[in-house]
């Protein structure tokens, strides 16, 4: 494998460590600055929306960037971001570091994703993609846990985890990578968000939107939705976070077939409803280390799954403009993940620390639904051609 490869996909690791890290270490974090928790937990709706709303015009603006120079500014920025984040004296001040280092995130990683298919033979590319992207599901089964294991003590020790990592990574691109080819034309702002005016790009930006926004408004708050399990120990939490994490890279891998041979529809509907129903029992489950172990090992295997199936299903609907649709498709996970943060701090204000994974469950629900009536039913490649002309691949 080469080296570069596993360099971009060490900035992707961290961040996503730096995207979700936060969830494990909220309590540290409410204590420390005099906030609660559920204003603590707006630290990942921040950087997500951040993200959302940054990545189209970011992009657009930096279109004309030599590749490696935009990785390390990149990185650059992602890195002091969150440097900035473990000296932040006041919960304002660490709400502005979170946005900056979501502006790193949002310039490096459609960058990384797309110096990988020029590092490689074009047979290749897939695997190019897999490993970078790669990057991001480890981090939520090593980076995540270890950060929160890391900050137990003092969450601003995450933070400077999450830096060293970013550094690392600048530090090994600076040196290895070289000759990039030169940045080809690049769509505008307005032609990247074309695509939004087609009812089906709408749907599957809808399913993807709603489901992670239900998926992310527990997540966020899963050491509150343990608490019962863990009785507020970080070693437990690391626990219970590595167990989802783990089981995430296996989601990732099983959703990956799954797609190919039962299609996106399949895959979308049993896993939302799969979601839905440990969502309605956390309650229960939340309330014991085993079932705390269980349902964080049902949610990230059922939700990972989904999470292939939506940009896939995305893709396929116009193969030509597949980088400008699955680059939607991730606006809508980060707005999916921001809203999460507001939707679940929300549904604890209302519902309380025990109930409130019950809103995530109703909102499960509704992406199911989406998804049903925005998909059709998808046919193996073999079948389709027999009875059709011009067969939908999914």
């Amino acid at each position: 494998m080469p080296v570069r490869l596993l360099l971009l996909a060490l900035g992707t690791f961290a961040m996503g460590t730096d995207s979700m890290v936060v969830a494990g270490i909220l309590g540290p974090i409410a204590t420390d600055l005099h906030v609660s928790v559920g204003a603590a937990g707006q630290l990942v709706t921040v950087f997500a929306l951040g993200y959302a709303v940054l990545a189209p015009p970011l992009a657009a603006a930096t279109a004309r960037w030599p590749r490696r120079r935009l990785l390390l500014a990149a990185l650059a920025l992602f890195s002091a971001a969150n440097a900035l984040s473990a000296l932040a004296p006041t919960y304002p001040l660490l709400l502005a570091t979170r946005v900056l280092a979501a502006a790193g995130a949002a310039l490096y990683t459609p960058t990384a994703n797309a110096v990988a298919t020029t590092l490689v033979a074009p047979e290749r590319r897939g695997r190019a993609l897999a490993t970078v992207l790669g990057g991001m599901t480890v981090a939520t089964a090593l980076g995540v846990p270890l950060g929160t294991w890391v900050g137990r003590t003092d969450w601003r020790l995450t933070m400077w985890l999450v830096t060293a990592l970013g550094l690392a990574a600048l530090a090994g691109l600076a040196l290895l990578l070289r000759d990039l080819p030169a940045p080809t034309a690049a769509p505008t702002l307005t032609a990247r968000l074309a695509p939004l005016a087609s009812r089906r790009v709408l749907g599957a930006a809808a399913t993807t939107l709603t489901f992670f926004l239900a998926f992310q408004s527990v997540y966020i708050y899963l050491a509150t939705a343990v608490h019962g399990a863990t009785g507020g120990d970080a070693d437990k939490l690391s626990l219970v976070l590595l167990t989802a994490g783990v089981l995430s890279v296996a989601g990732s891998w099983l959703g990956g077939r799954l797609v190919d041979r039962a299609g996106v529809r399949a895959v979308l509907l049993t896993g939302s409803a799969v979601a839905a129903c440990a969502f309605t029992a956390l309650p229960w489950l939340g309330r014991s280390m085993p079932g705390a172990l269980a349902y964080a090992a049902v949610v990230p295997l059922a939700g990972w799954a989904v999470s292939v199936a939506l940009p896939h299903r995305l893709a396929s609907i116009d193969p030509a403009n597949a980088p400008l649709l699955i680059s939607l498709n991730s606006s809508a996970l980060y707005l999916g993940t921001a809203a999460g943060g507001l939707a679940g701090s929300a549904a604890i204000t209302v519902l309380g620390t025990r109930w409130f994974p019950l809103a995530a469950a109703a909102l499960a629900l509704v992406a199911c639904a989406t998804a049903a009536a925005t998909t059709r039913d998808q046919r193996s490649p073999a079948k389709a051609t027999a009875t059709a002309p011009t067969p939908a691949r999914s």
